[in-house]
């Protein structure tokens, strides 16, 4: 991979400035387009960027897939756990307004981040898990 210097080089300034904007996408999700899966998605092409660029060997030294299996989880969790709250609280599934904060429109806004979130990390996860596990059925 080393005769791919320019590929390297412009992915090192890129990738940085793809993963910020994933981040811009999930904060303002939900007064536009975008939210946790499209800012997932994002995220991990990110990653796959970096795969592409900098070869399979170089990319399990740095993303392990345990921590990927971990993320995913997570992710479910902290989506099923903001549901689960609002059950709690009195209200439905995903009854953002139950949770207990002090007015209706901040317990909206921190559930509706709260899920996106988990989103995020889920679909990131999963794309590059998706990928990893393509890429490897490939070299087999």
């Amino acid at each position: 991979m080393n005769e791919h210097v320019i590929v390297q080089t412009i992915s090192k300034i890129l990738i940085p400035f793809i993963q910020l904007y994933a981040l811009y996408v999930l904060a303002h999700g939900e007064l536009g387009p975008g939210g946790g899966f499209q800012a997932g998605a994002i995220f991990g092409a990110s990653i796959v960027l970096y795969v592409l660029a900098f070869g399979m060997k170089s990319a399990k030294l740095r993303f392990k897939s345990k921590v990927f299996d971990f993320l995913t989880s997570a992710g479910v969790f902290i989506f099923a756990t903001v549901g689960v709250l609002c059950m709690i609280a009195g209200g439905a599934f995903l009854q953002y307004s139950s949770l207990p904060l002090p007015t209706k429109k901040l317990a909206s806004g921190i559930g509706i981040y709260g899920i996106e979130i988990g989103v995020f990390i889920t679909v990131t996860a999963v794309l590059v898990t998706i990928f990893f596990e393509t890429a490897e059925q490939d070299d087999d």
